[in-house]
């Protein structure tokens, strides 16, 4: 393996670079070269956390614009979801299906630990719980590691599917919605629509029923869709006409991009609420919602959940406590929950300046990171490594 630090002026040409801190490019070893690249876009708050992505992208360019977007996307998410921790990514070109092994994964793992500390790891497009098991024998500095790994230690409550814990988040932002909308705390007779019953949208369908919500569901896998409805006790809709609805909220949790020109022109609903990650094709979609007077709660806040589960999952494994409160099971539940106090703050500040929610959620991460002041105290120095990753080398 071999890598080396881009270069500044070059990354300038590409419209997504926003001053970030270190792209490292690593050729992996193996029977055929592969690329891979790491960004760390900003630790003011701390250690840039953010998944692996295993994708065939078309071209190393189209690989590097989606860590630059993908890693500050991950600051400011990590700043809204009150963790000191700063944002980054990893991404491999290739095809996961073909391409990847346990070598290669451990491989990652030693480019992962290039940084000292200053990047941490998780589970994405493309990767496993296995995978980062695999690279955890390259690095401590992984996060996201199968049940199994936790087995006889004494923090593996914190371990595991983070997709209730995720459920939970986006239950708890969208109740904050309605009451800003509707007022009152009630869900009970609201009509929902919930685009996806995967992991973490069954959950949520299941949270949802317990307060009286009628469900609408959707799903392009239709067995799963059918076996859901039933247990749910919910209406099947087509996926082409979920945004149609007569419904209160519109809850996508399944692929980014659904918030569209053809798809807003269609949505009845008054609230977009869902798990789902870039839910938005375009920036400019925020103040298309808002012109039609639709709710929109930025998904980087409202799913953050899942980031909040790993980051706890890694304060405990490696004993780098940067709260000011015992890293516990209860602690993270109670941090998850939240969501929904933040989600409160971001539509408040919203209507309070006039203007989209998704610029508000921006500008309030700006405050929080900007600054590079911890959100909550310490009772440890971050890794004695921490900071130090940075600067240009080729190790051949």
């Amino acid at each position: 393996m071999n890598f080396k630090d881009l270069d500044t002026k070059a990354l300038e040409q590409n419209a997504s670079y926003d001053q970030h801190e270190t792209i490292r490019r690593f050729v992996l070893g193996g029977e055929h070269d592969m690329v891979s690249l790491i960004a760390v876009h900003n630790t003011n708050l701390g250690p840039a956390l953010g998944g692996c992505r295993f994708y065939p992208y078309a071209s190393e360019e189209e690989a590097l614009t989606d860590v630059l977007r993908l890693s500050k996307g991950m600051t400011y998410k990590n700043a809204m979801a009150d963790l000191p921790l700063g944002g980054g990514k990893s991404v491999i070109i290739g095809n996961f299906r073909t391409d990847k092994n346990e070598s290669l994964m451990e491989e990652m793992g030693e480019a992962v630990e290039t940084f000292e500390g200053k990047y941490i790891t998780a589970e994405d497009s493309g990767t496993s719980e296995e995978d980062m098991l695999a690279m955890s024998k390259k690095t401590e500095h992984v996060t996201g590691l199968p049940p199994e790994y936790f087995r006889g230690k004494d923090f593996g409550e914190l371990g595991g599917n983070p997709s209730p814990l995720t459920a939970l988040g986006v239950y708890r932002g969208l109740r904050a919605a309605v009451h800003h909308r509707y007022g009152g705390d009630s869900l009970n007779g609201l009509k929902v629509a919930v685009q996806g019953v995967g992991a973490v949208g069954f959950e949520l369908c299941k949270l949802l029923k317990q307060d009286g919500v009628e469900l609408f569901v959707t799903d392009v896998d239709a067995p799963r869709l059918k076996e859901a409805a039933q247990a749910l006790g919910a209406e099947i809709v087509a996926p082409d006409e979920v945004y149609e609805q007569e419904v209160e909220v519109f809850a996508p949790c399944a692929m980014g991009g659904v918030l569209n020109d053809d798809t807003i022109a269609k949505l009845k609903a008054h609230i977009v609420a869902g798990a789902s990650n870039n839910q938005l094709l375009k920036a400019h979609h925020d103040i298309q919602l808002l012109d039609k007077n639709i709710l929109y709660v930025p998904d980087y806040v409202i799913n953050a959940g899942g980031v909040i589960c790993v980051a706890y999952e890694y304060f405990r494994k490696s004993g780098y406590n940067p709260m000011d409160f015992d890293i516990t099971r209860e602690s993270m539940v109670a941090h998850v929950e939240r969501i929904g106090q933040t989600v409160t703050d971001v539509l408040s500040y919203a209507t309070a300046h006039h203007m989209g929610t998704g610029e508000a959620a921006d500008k309030l991460a700006e405050e929080k990171f900007m600054g590079g002041k911890p959100l909550v105290g310490s009772n440890q120095e971050p890794p004695a490594s921490f900071g130090q990753g940075g600067g240009t080398r080729l190790v051949q």
